[in-house]
């Protein structure tokens, strides 16, 4: 593919606004990429060709008659394929769902389409009850652009793909313990997750379309892309208050006033929670030096007081309560919970299995209560406002996205080998992105470099909550110096 399928979703909207580039051709360039790709990818589960033809066709018409769709006008996109769509089959990886076909978009749909873009395809997701592999009951497991013997991650496993692999301009995702962070390190992108509650999870499924709305916190959509500035254009577009969801408020985004890196206050640490494989390490450490060396003051930090065990409890409790409901409890569901359970508390290094340890969360299974549930959300508030707390001194906090970079496909929740030690699958994945989604702080993940066997590699920046503008800023002048953004070989 020429590197026009590789540009910002930003320039291409220009591109088509300038009528120096027609959307059908943008189109074109992507199916042919699609095509040529996908089959061994298998990033994409459904395509939309008919109707994203036409709809190019009625966008490039528009502009002849002077008519702007908005800030996305004619610039095809994919959507996860948790996300509704309407007269598009949705089945969130879920097998009961592999014929749903949606008569409503969700809000985040809705809205980008309002904004001109063109809805090109649906994403591969992990199955419903999310995993850290590109793996469901429906379609053909996710493969690594870089290397297709290495997972996308998960859950928004498709997404991550399509972006590297040039198959679309931007995506949607969404994110519980890490399931925008982690594909967008594993696959060499970027990513952003809002703060909790800022966009509408209305159309989004991970309750099963009749059950109620059991999952209200630590859930939140994001986009992933090829820019920074892809990563602004689209959250503008899908955050902000919905009639759907009333508890979303209005927090507008406001641009962020400009800082040079040089009166930024930024913290970093890379072993907080467990320690992360030693490519990643050298990585992220030569990242804080060229930042140093551009002027930034950078500072080795993490919150003493801080109970990142006690968190990460909690988290799965929370979940526990959340997820309990969601779905129904059918013998298959309960057979894949007890299997992930036993590999959890038997695979891995006996001290890293307690830092994520779900053997308590499992007894909270049995002896559901709402005044257990109500409990959990207070100490939640404590750990939110302690966290905010911490924060406050700093603009931006560096920390490593997960301990390890793409590993080979496996078993689901399998362990990891990391540099000679055999790691529990959620600690190893998810022990540096579930704290940031049981307190909703906002995060990006920019790629920084690669490993020895060229594997991307990803930076977490994290900032205050409800103020992903500035957070955005400051990840574009952090991008600007270490980020390296890179097409996989071959695509």
């Amino acid at each position: 593919m020429s590197d026009l399928g590789f540009a910002s979703a930003c320039q291409l909207a220009q591109m088509i606004r300038d009528r120096t580039l027609s959307s059908v051709e943008l189109l074109d360039a992507y199916l042919a990429q699609i095509a040529q790709h996908n089959g061994q990818l298998n990033a994409i589960c459904t395509l939309n060709e008919e109707k994203a033809r036409a709809r190019a066709q009625e966008a490039d018409e528009a502009l002849i008659k002077g008519e702007n769709w908005g800030a996305l006008h004619g610039v095809p996109i994919t959507i996860k394929d948790f996300f509704e769509t309407a007269g598009l089959r949705t089945t969130a990886g879920y097998l009961p769902l592999k014929n749903y076909v949606p008569d409503q978009d969700a809000t985040v749909v809705a809205r980008l389409r309002a904004a001109g873009a063109i809805l090109i395809g649906k994403t591969n997701p992990s199955d419903v009850n999310g995993t850290y592999q590109g793996i469901n009951d429906i379609f053909p497991r996710v493969n690594n652009p870089w290397n297709v013997d290495y997972t996308t991650g998960g859950s928004s496993s498709g997404c991550a793909a399509a972006i590297a692999a040039g198959l679309s301009a931007l995506d949607v995702g969404s994110d519980i313990a890490g399931s925008i962070r982690q594909p967008a390190h594993f696959c060499g992108i970027y990513g952003l997750k809002p703060t909790d509650r800022r966009v509408s999870l209305a159309g989004h499924i991970l309750e099963v379309p009749g059950q109620p709305a059991c999952i209200r916190q630590m859930l939140v959509p994001g986009p992933l892309a090829r820019s920074v500035e892809d990563l602004r254009l689209c959250f503008e577009l899908i955050a902000g208050p919905d009639p759907r969801q009333p508890d979303v408020p209005p927090v507008p985004a406001e641009p962020a006033e400009h800082r040079p890196l040089s009166e930024l206050r930024i913290a970093w640490a890379d072993d907080f929670r467990v320690p992360v494989a030693a490519d990643i390490q050298k990585t992220l450490r030569t990242a804080i030096d060229e930042l140093v060396t551009a002027g930034a003051r950078v500072n080795n930090w993490a919150p003493a007081a801080f109970d990142w065990a006690a968190a990460q409890a909690l988290y799965n409790q929370i979940a526990i309560y959340t997820f309990r409901y969601a779905q129904p409890l059918t013998p298959t569901a309960i057979g894949k919970s007890m299997r992930v359970l036993w590999r959890e508390l038997t695979q891995g290094d006996p001290a890293l299995r307690q830092l994520v340890n779900p053997l308590q969360a499992f007894k909270e299974f049995s002896s559901l209560s709402l005044r257990g549930y109500y409990e959990a959300l207070t100490e939640r508030d404590r750990f939110i406002a302690q966290l905010d707390q911490a924060l406050a001194a700093w603009d931006a906090w560096l920390v490593p996205v997960a301990a390890t970079p793409a590993f080979t496909h496996r078993a689901d929740w399998s362990a990891i080998d990391i540099d000679g030690r055999s790691y529990p699958h959620s600690a190893a994945n998810g022990a540096y992105t579930m704290p940031f989604n049981l307190t909703g702080h906002p995060a990006v993940v920019i790629p920084v470099g690669q490993t020895q066997t060229s594997l991307p590699i990803g930076l977490q920046i994290v900032g205050k909550r409800w103020r992903e503008m500035e957070l955005l800023a400051i990840a574009q002048q952090i991008d600007q110096v270490v980020g390296r953004f890179q097409r996989p070989p071959g695509y």
